[in-house]
């Protein structure tokens, strides 16, 4: 999808799944990866994404769309450069997720590199995706997050 139809054609109750950009770390491709499986995959039907960038640049598109859906952001580190960009567009945060808490549950594991995952980076994105995929159905049936 164009990102420049993206608001006029999302529904009112898609969620938008946004990731990092994280450009030359593993946490990035993490974050972006499990977006996509969200997106694509787990909750097609009820969440999209746009891209940081656009967003970071104020693209208006992008900010009427921040400002108009609920947001997940999915950042892969504490920075937390998505979250903080979506709320500075004037975006409401329904939940927040960092790719670099999911390590907790799979200490040790070699994720792969900024370019490409290993399996158990695979692993660790399908885990971030599945808990992403299961927040984003709770607010596109209950228009809110679950606590």
């Amino acid at each position: 999808m164009r990102e420049e139809h993206m608001a006029k054609e999302l529904e009112e109750r898609t969620v938008l799944v946004i990731p990092c950009s994280g450009i030359g770390k593993v946490h990035g491709l993490l974050s972006r990866e499990a977006a996509y499986l969200v997106t694509d995959e787990l909750a097609s039907s009820k969440t999209d994404t746009i891209c940081l960038a656009l967003l970071v640049k104020g693209d208006e598109e992008a900010v009427e769309a921040v400002r108009t859906h609920a947001c997940i952001t999915i950042d892969g580190c504490p920075k937390a450069c998505a979250q903080k960009n979506v709320e500075m567009a004037g975006g409401r945060v329904a939940k927040a997720f960092q790719a670099a808490e999911a390590f907790k549950a799979h200490r040790g594991a070699k994720p792969g590199s900024a370019s490409a995952l290993t399996e158990e980076g695979w692993l660790i994105a399908r885990d971030i995706a599945g808990a992403v995929a299961c927040e984003a159905t709770g607010i596109a049936r209950d228009g809110e997050a679950i606590q």
